[in-house]
């Protein structure tokens, strides 16, 4: 399986992002490539969800133009800040099979619907009549920002269900997405992980965190590799086994794995079964998985 790495980048930013730029620097030192695209499409003048999202899916096609038809595209692990948090989920929710994994960043979910509250109802109010509404662009300069943000932002869901492996990290002092909103999400959606860290929007005080958890998270996650036995004697097998897989660990000098036996409840049609199950670092799985064959790798 090909992985690729991209930050998105949250409202009046862009690909040189601060803590993009210092993302990178971090994923060059572990080898990779953290792709950071320009998400302002057709303009920051003109932003809106949909442009923004076709922006991805133009450079997702850019980067597949050499790719052999036969071959499988690649599969994205991307980090999202702020409005690109939202875009990194709304994507995977759009293309679930292109995407493995998710970092988001202060997310911001119910943007759309939180212009109110940033602006003060006034200033909103004037936006709607106006057409278009002053605010400081990428480069910091102000730009008149069109109406249509708001319309389409409305057209998209609010907070999108994400359909693999997420992390959250988000301030509890954010002020912009308070840490409520992120809160709230995982307890719709338990399966998602949130770590709170003492820290503002930008999240700049926390770029040591960040960069251990995306290395933890996104370039060598924890995998689990599992082997099944069934029959009469299938935990004294598993058990077995274990002992052999704990011996070709410390043989190949393989560190950062944990190993163990479980024993699901029998069915009418299982039968007596176990398990042993082997916790990894992803890039272990090219030395373990040839020379043990696991049955399942999760």
């Amino acid at each position: 399986m090909s992985i690729r790495y991209a930050y998105l980048h949250g409202f009046a930013s862009s690909s040189l992002s601060a803590k993009g730029q210092a993302l990178r620097r971090v994923f060059d030192g572990l080898g990779r490539t953290l792709h950071l695209p320009d998400l302002n499409y057709p303009s920051f003048a003109e932003l809106s969800y949909t442009g923004m999202l076709e922006a991805f899916d133009r450079f997702d096609r850019q980067l597949d133009a050499g790719r052999s038809p036969r071959s499988e595209p690649a599969r994205w692990r991307l980090i999202g800040s702020s409005m690109g948090g939202y875009l990194a989920a709304r994507w995977a929710a759009l293309h679930p099979e292109r995407v493995d994994r998710l970092l988001l960043l202060c997310p911001a979910f119910d943007f759309a619907q939180r212009w109110p509250q940033l602006l003060g109802d006034k200033a909103f109010a004037d936006w709607e009549r106006a057409g278009s509404l002053p605010m400081p662009g990428p480069a910091g300069a102000p730009v008149e920002v069109h109406w249509g943000l708001v319309e389409d932002g409305r057209q998209h869901p609010p907070r999108p269900a994400v359909p693999c492996p997420t992390t959250i990290i988000h301030g509890t002092r954010d002020t912009v997405v308070p840490i409520d909103s992120s809160r709230s999400y995982i307890a719709e959606h338990p399966e998602v992980e949130l770590i709170e860290v003492d820290d503002d929007h930008t999240l700049m005080a926390s770029l040591a965190t960040l960069a251990a958890r995306a290395q933890h998270w996104l370039v060598d996650p924890p995998r689990r590799l599992s082997w099944d036995f069934f029959g009469a004697d299938a935990l004294g097998t598993a058990e077995h086994f274990r002992v052999h897989l704990d011996e070709f660990l410390v043989r190949e000098d393989l560190g950062g794995c944990e190993t163990g036996v479980e024993t699901p409840t029998p069915t009418p049609t299982s039968g007596e079964q176990a398990t042993t199950w082997c916790r990894c670092p992803e890039r272990l799985l090219p030395v373990i998985g040839p020379a043990l064959r696991p049955h399942r790798v999760d």
